[in-house]
């Protein structure tokens, strides 16, 4: 027979919104933080603001930039042929560059980028070539750089294949850590500390009273002090009474336990939670 030994807490709360009898809150998806991840890692590789390069000839490089001494630098990029022209911020506002680019370049964003190149068949006679011009023209020379550039497209699939081949890594270790042993059920270590409560309450499909109850007339009769106290609060509070701490239903499965809990929140109308005795132990008492 149900006992009223009132050692355990109800913890009934009213319901601000509607439902089909349980509340469904959205689930959240860690595989789009790994997605984010990846996509944010990618984008970073071109996020930086990075000018189509400017084909000009020889001719214009000597006669239009350096007499004018606008270039900062130059890359000799000699796997490729080619000469990479770094012109000094001040100076693209000229009217050379400006029609080059169809606008002003803002300064900030291409400084430190080569903004012009051009082909070269023959270092040798282009070293020599640019050196006469110096001393022809009495000009300082510009500081070089020589460099061997690889192509762009290995280093983007090596970063490629390293994310995924972290994320594959990461999604096994998580579908481990998810199982039986290692976290209870999908999400394995990020469920630990949610609720896994069901919500019942009067109004819904769930509408349970005690005239659905057979039987246990003498444990209704001791819960209805529970049931009458969250009806009318207010006509206990007011005398200085507080909430008895709950109701321990004890006996056998399938005597109507839990039936009967349901039937006091439907008689109350307040919310239920249903909430398995190891569930309870971890999220109450433990």
């Amino acid at each position: 027979m149900p006992q009223d030994e009132r050692n355990q807490r109800f913890n009934f709360q009213d319901n601000k919104g509607g439902g089909d009898g349980q509340r469904k809150t959205p689930r959240f998806n860690i595989y789009w933080i790994y997605g984010l991840i990846a996509l944010t890692l990618l984008g970073a590789q071109f996020m930086r603001f990075s000018p189509d390069l400017v084909r000009v000839s020889e001719q214009e490089f000597k006669q239009q930039m350096l007499v004018a001494g606008d270039v900062e630098k130059l890359d000799l990029v000699k796997n490729k042929d080619l000469v990479r022209i770094y012109v000094k911020p001040d100076a693209l506002g000229k009217e050379f560059y400006v029609k080059k680019f169809g606008k002003v370049l803002p300064r900030e964003k291409v400084k430190g980028m080569p903004l012009f190149e051009f082909n070269v068949t023959d270092w040798r006679s282009f070293k020599e070539d640019l050196r006469d011009f110096y001393k022809a023209n009495n000009l300082a020379e510009v500081p070089e750089n020589t460099v061997s550039e690889a192509e762009w497209f290995g280093p983007v699939l090596n970063t490629v294949v390293s994310l995924l081949v972290i994320v594959f890594a990461w999604i096994l270790l998580m579908r481990k850590m998810g199982g039986p042993a290692g976290g209870g059920g999908p999400g394995g270590i990020f469920n630990i500390g949610k609720s896994k409560a069901t919500l019942f309450e009067k109004g819904t499909k769930v509408n349970i009273t005690f005239s659905d109850v057979a039987g246990l007339d003498e444990a209704k009769v001791e819960v209805m002090e529970i049931v009458d106290f969250l009806k009318n609060p207010k006509k206990y509070t007011s005398l200085g009474g507080k909430i008895p701490k709950g109701a321990l239903l004890v006996g056998p499965p399938g005597t109507g336990k839990t039936l009967l809990a349901k039937a006091m929140a439907g008689e109350a109308q307040v919310p239920f939670f249903s909430l398995s005795g190891s569930d309870f132990v971890e999220m109450f008492v433990g």
